[in-house]
């Protein structure tokens, strides 16, 4: 079985897992923004927990398929998570995927196919060097510290700065599994340990900022995250891994398109997720019911004595 194939296979099973989590997280999220209860009540669910496992789960997966494919390979089928978390959101709700989902889940399944082809290559064998992952550590805090700001709403910022980190967490867990399967050097040492202090700093904030922008619905912040985490670890892999697209100029052209494809497919899969809002009306802030009517009264009628 070729590098590649297992890379994807262990993809899918991840984006699965991270799916249910995110269906998980967001519905903590929203009964938390109702009950107004802060992150310290959800420390204190074993729901919460839950998701954590699934995500811790999803991501060891994700740690095992960057052993064998690119950044570009593994983190562009992220975008599965959305397609996967839509039919498990709508079954917990009660309802029918629409056609509209559907044709959003065809988009970027499309897309995907398309980004295989030019971006399947041999298994990773470059890795940052110290510097590099400082600079990037340092760049990185600086852009979320940006985004999600003490002012900006639970939203897309917050939204975007977890799949910022999310897709670094991805970039430098590369640069740790590839350092230590190589057994030409130590098992560990200082670059290996600073880059899984930086993994695990980046892994935890990205979950926080996730939960965070979960409060305001899944569709939109989840197709956030799902887009900004391959642009990041995307920018790292060509830019400082060495990884190259196949094909030249015509397998770029082929994969900016898939990516065009893909983004369409995510924003109508946000779009036809998002919940009627008489609905959200209805379920955040309920209707009170009308006072009952008095009965009439029957009419007096005077008696002459």
């Amino acid at each position: 079985m070729s590098a590649t194939v297992i890379a994807v296979a262990l993809s899918l099973v991840s984006a699965v897992a991270y799916a249910a989590a995110a269906v998980a997280q967001e519905r903590l999220a929203s009964r938390t923004a109702q009950s107004g209860a802060g992150v310290g009540r959800l420390l204190g669910s074993g729901a919460w927990w839950g998701s954590v496992g699934l995500n811790a789960s999803a991501a060891l997966l994700h740690v095992a398929a960057l052993k064998y494919g690119p950044l570009t390979l593994v983190q562009p089928l992220g975008a599965l998570t959305l397609v996967a978390a839509v039919p498990l959101g709508a079954r917990l709700a009660g309802r029918r995927v629409t056609g509209g989902e559907w044709r959003g889940t065809a988009l970027t399944l499309a897309g995907l196919a398309a980004l295989l082809v030019t971006a399947t290559g041999p298994a990773p064998d470059d890795t940052l060097s110290l510097p590099e992952a400082l600079a990037v550590a340092g760049a990185t805090a600086a852009l979320i510290g940006v985004l999600a700001r003490r002012s900006a709403r639970p939203g897309l910022r917050h939204a975007t700065a977890s799949g910022v980190a999310s897709g670094v967490a991805s970039a430098l867990t590369q640069t740790v599994t590839v350092a230590v399967t190589d057994r030409s050097g130590p098992l560990l040492d200082v670059q290996v340990i600073v880059v899984a202090v930086l993994v695990a700093a980046f892994a935890a904030g990205g979950l926080l900022l996730s939960q965070t922008a979960y409060r305001g619905g899944l569709g939109a912040p989840l197709a956030m995250v799902t887009l900004s985490n391959p642009v990041a670890a995307a920018v790292i892999g060509l830019s400082l891994l060495g990884e190259r697209l196949q094909g030249g100029i015509a397998g770029l052209a082929l994969a900016l398109a898939g990516a065009v494809i893909a983004a369409r497919g995510v924003i109508l899969l946000t779009r036809s997720s998002l919940p009627d809002p008489a609905e959200v009306l209805g379920s955040v802030v309920p209707l009170p019911a009308l006072p009952a009517q008095p009965e009439p009264a029957e009419p007096v009628v005077l008696r002459a004595s």
